[in-house]
């Protein structure tokens, strides 16, 4: 445990990042689940949607540091051709 006024409030700073980079990595997750999971389902109409709302989940994830830039452009490009094969 730190005894330092500076070194107390930098474990509850990261104490509170880290709880909301795990809240961002599991929404990111659940909505990249429900892409897959319609689009196994063959629901057309339901997988755009999952689409749409796992892309920008994606986006946002790299944009913040939550998931490396390459990794987002690599899912982002095979939910697309999944999207291409449900067409």
């Amino acid at each position: 445990m730190p005894n330092i006024k500076s070194a107390k409030k930098r474990v509850k700073v990261i104490e509170a990042k880290t709880l909301q980079n795990k809240i961002a990595r599991t929404q990111l997750r659940t909505s990249m689940k429900k892409f897959e999971a319609a689009v196994t389902a063959g629901d057309k109409a339901a997988a755009a949607a999952a689409y749409t709302a796992a892309v920008k989940k994606i986006d946002k994830a790299a944009a913040c540091g939550l998931v490396h830039k390459n990794k987002a452009a690599h899912k982002k490009s095979q939910y697309a051709k999944m999207m291409n094969t449900l067409a």
